[in-house]
């Protein structure tokens, strides 16, 4: 686990050393759990956003996009359940001082027993080989069956908890645990209380006439709201989606893990409106569907599982989440849900109007079901950061340290290195580089040994460096170098732009 933290704390030190995110407001000591995307962060976080728009609405007839205001009328949110009722159980430890989320103490807990299991699994298949059967393993052995058993228990105790909205049975349930502060290990804790997580500020040029209004704690709800001016406008036939990407705001308790958790982020957002009756074949199809999204970009399949709810939202009748492991372990990445015609019904009571659809196959009107695909555009761009960050040995006994960024989503796609600053070098890359750039985000580069700004390169992902060298003026041909293989080709210039293209190809 040491070696997964400091893992963790080098890539929050490299995303800062290398311009891609920097501490919000730093200069005057920094805003706790509110981050800036530096220079080549934003390169990053546009490319992610462009895959997922391209793959969610270019590459599907019946889904379109919409950008809904963040400010939005009061009533929807009191039509949504979240005035009033979205807060998180909030817990202090008196010697310590510091505060925490009653819920994601005894989560952590549970992740923990989570962690010895997974050990007994990892020492059983290095035993047994490619005879070993996890799931008879996990069902059959003593000490695993002891361990699952206790963190069903748990989970029993706490979400049994959570729906009851019962405070003192979630801390009874720490203090029998006896889950001490992460940072004193004092288990000296107040009572746990709740804490509202939505920013509200006022509406109206005078404050004695101003209206509260909500900084949106997510963004499905504008496409609700917008569900009837979309199908009609767009003359949309069911089944057809609607994908939003945009920020929302939530008064987190204790954010934390970086970009993991904030109190300012950014939702990557389609809901899709089927048939009632037809919504968990739906649901099976978006599970597929967004599981293949990621893996698309060669990620590793293990890294990857979903996590089926048991515990359902009271609008949910199916709902599972895909779990990635970030080096702090499992968490949610994206959420499945089938959230049937919840929503869609609460705008139709609070609002008075018809949210109805007139199916012509069946000759009658309904409230359409819903199945919502939500992703953290943050928390991808931590996966992708995550799993990207490597240290490699090379056979001269150095190491390098090179994001292996998936390329489509790099920030930039090829730098233009000229040899030296003399004998027309720079001039003959200067040609290059203005012909790359109209087609690809591309960098210059004609400080230090080239070795060293090959470096520089791996560090920020870029996948091709281009050399301009004295053969080139002869033959128009280049240097090419590949990131993650180090490997050099002479190529002519011509082709260039058609070998970037190929490399940044990819099957949505």
């Amino acid at each position: 686990m040491a070696n997964k933290e400091d893992l963790f704390k080098k890539i929050i030190a490299h995303s800062k050393e290398y311009g891609f995110i920097f501490q919000s407001s730093e200069i005057y000591d920094g805003l706790s759990a509110v981050y800036d995307y530096a220079q080549n962060g934003v390169e990053l976080k546009n490319n992610i956003k462009s895959y997922w728009w391209k793959s969610m609405v270019q590459m599907n007839e019946n889904i379109v996009g919409i950008d809904s205001a963040i400010f939005m009328h009061p009533t929807v949110w009191k039509a949504s359940g979240h005035v009033g009722a979205f807060n998180d159980p909030m817990i202090d430890n008196k010697d310590s001082k510091k505060r925490y989320r009653a819920d994601v103490l005894v989560e952590d807990f549970m992740a923990k027993i989570e962690g010895k299991i997974k050990k007994d699994v990892d020492k059983a298949r290095k035993r047994f080989g490619d005879a070993f059967d996890e799931t008879e393993f996990r069902a059959t052995n003593g000490r695993v069956k002891e361990r699952q058993a206790k963190m069903d228990e748990i989970s029993k105790r706490l979400y049994g908890a959570m729906d009851a909205e019962d405070l003192t049975a979630i801390k009874e349930l720490i203090e029998d645990l006896e889950i001490g502060c992460p940072m004193s290990g004092s288990k000296n804790w107040t009572d746990v209380r709740q804490f509202d997580l939505m920013f509200n500020t006022q509406m109206g040029s005078v404050s004695e006439e101003a209206n509260t209004i909500y900084l949106r704690p997510e963004t499905a709800q504008g496409i609700f709201v917008n569900y009837l001016n979309v199908q009609k406008t767009g003359r949309m036939k069911i089944p057809f989606g609607i994908a939003q990407i945009g920020k929302a705001f939530r008064n987190e308790i204790v954010a934390r893990q970086f970009i993991f958790r904030m109190r300012e982020f950014e939702q990557m957002e389609m809901q899709f409106f089927v048939r009632p009756g037809d919504e968990l074949k739906w649901f099976e199809h978006w599970k597929a569907k967004r599981i293949a999204w990621h893996q698309a970009l060669g990620m590793p399949a293990e890294k990857y599982r979903f996590h089926d709810h048991e515990k359902l939202a009271h609008y949910a009748n199916a709902a599972s989440d895909i779990e990635f492991e970030f080096p702090f372990g499992f968490k949610e990445l994206e959420g499945i849900h089938s959230r049937t015609d919840f929503d869609l019904s609460a705008h139709m009571e609070h609002s008075g109007k018809k949210l109805q659809y007139f199916d012509p196959e069946l000759n009658k009107s309904y409230v359409p079901y819903v199945i919502e695909t939500s992703i953290g555009l943050d928390r991808m761009f931590l996966t992708i950061l995550s799993q990207a960050y490597n240290e490699e040995k090379l056979e001269d006994g150095s190491t390098r340290v090179v994001l292996n960024i998936p390329p489509v989503l790099a920030p930039t796609k090829a730098t233009v290195l000229p040899l030296t600053k003399k004998d027309g070098l720079p001039e003959k890359a200067r040609e290059i580089m203005n012909e790359l750039k109209l087609d690809y985000n591309c960098a210059y580069d004609e400080k230090d040994a080239i070795g060293k700004r090959y470096r520089r390169q791996d560090a920020i992902g870029t996948p091709y460096c281009i050399t301009i060298d004295h053969q080139t003026l002869e033959d128009n041909t280049v240097t090419i170098r590949d990131r993650d293989t180090m490997l050099q080709e002479r190529v002519a210039i011509a082709d260039l732009s058609g070998l970037i293209r190929e490399k940044l190809k990819i099957q949505f």
